[in-house]
């Protein structure tokens, strides 16, 4: 049986990672860590307009790879979407194969998770911007996913209530 495919999306430092790997562990199933994380520690370096492409189709790849030996659920600490975002808001757009993978998310996942931004935030070496900029793509993220008609349950407080919030959720779907 094919897993419901679960969108973790959020801001950086918003405890993403966290709560796919905690719900992952709550459902016995997989998750799929973010491809951008291991993308800047591998290349030393932050991705340029040309690599953003590449970071989501290998992000959608990584979870196709996964969805085998997922239970139930896929966890998707990201997704092309998010990608989107941020090439947006970097390089002043998004190129058309991405916006192709990102016009794809309403279709592709079944419950969109969206984490708040009321965690403290920690730097996170190359990858990361400051906390202001984080400001800025929470607010363009939520306009991306109301033009794109796209519902979400929003997921905020300490680790314990996030994964109460997302399991009931879970339960609704």
């Amino acid at each position: 049986m094919k897993p419901l495919r679960i969108a973790i999306l959020g801001t950086a430092s918003s405890g993403k990672s966290t709560l796919a790997e905690a719900l992952a562990r709550r459902f016995d199933t997989v998750w799929v860590p973010e491809y951008l994380r291991e993308f800047v520690d591998v290349a030393q370096r932050i991705p340029v307009e040309a690599d953003q492409i590449h970071i989501a189709r290998t992000q959608r790849a990584r979870e196709d790879e996964a969805a085998p030996r997922a239970r139930r659920f896929l966890f998707c600490d990201t997704t092309p979407l998010m990608t989107a975002v941020y090439s947006r808001h970097y390089f002043g757009g998004i190129d058309a194969e991405l916006a192709v993978l990102a016009d794809a998310h309403r279709r592709d996942y079944d419950l969109t998770l969206l984490t708040a931004a009321d965690i403290p935030w920690v730097a996170d070496g190359l990858q990361r911007e400051n906390e202001e900029v984080s400001i800025t793509i929470n607010r363009m993220l939520h306009e991306e996913l109301a033009a794109r008609g796209i519902a979400y349950v929003p997921v905020g407080g300490d680790a314990d209530q996030r994964i109460v919030q997302a399991a009931n959720a879970l339960a609704a779907i």
